[in-house]
């Protein structure tokens, strides 16, 4: 596992349940450049540590671009269902709502 990798997973960890973040929010945060290495490195999460909620990371939009990475597609509607959100057509409802950014975590934590 990257160093960048580990530090994805980490701020994935962070998110509450009910709420979900972008790929971009953590790519910002992180100074990574690309929105895409976090995707990548959230499909191979399931190799390293099943246990992270990759599940709570979304596109811009809020669609759930990631969920064919899943063991099937409708398993991350499931989890997010699963912790109060509402999706539609792939797609969280009231996204401004949910949306979780990792400038909210406590730097005294």
């Amino acid at each position: 596992m990257t160093a960048y990798q580990q530090d994805i997973f980490d701020i994935v960890r962070l998110i509450p349940k009910g709420r979900v973040t972008t790929y971009g929010r953590i790519a910002d945060y992180l100074a990574l450049g690309s929105a895409r290495m976090v995707g990548w490195a959230l499909n191979q999460s399931h190799v390293f540590d099943a246990t992270i909620p990759a599940h709570r990371v979304v596109n811009r939009k809020g669609e759930l671009t990631g969920r064919l990475h899943f063991e099937s597609p409708n398993r991350m509607q499931e989890l997010l269902e699963k912790e109060g959100l509402i999706i539609k057509n792939h797609c969280v409802q009231n996204f401004e709502n949910h949306i979780w950014s990792p400038e909210e975590i406590d730097p005294d934590c």
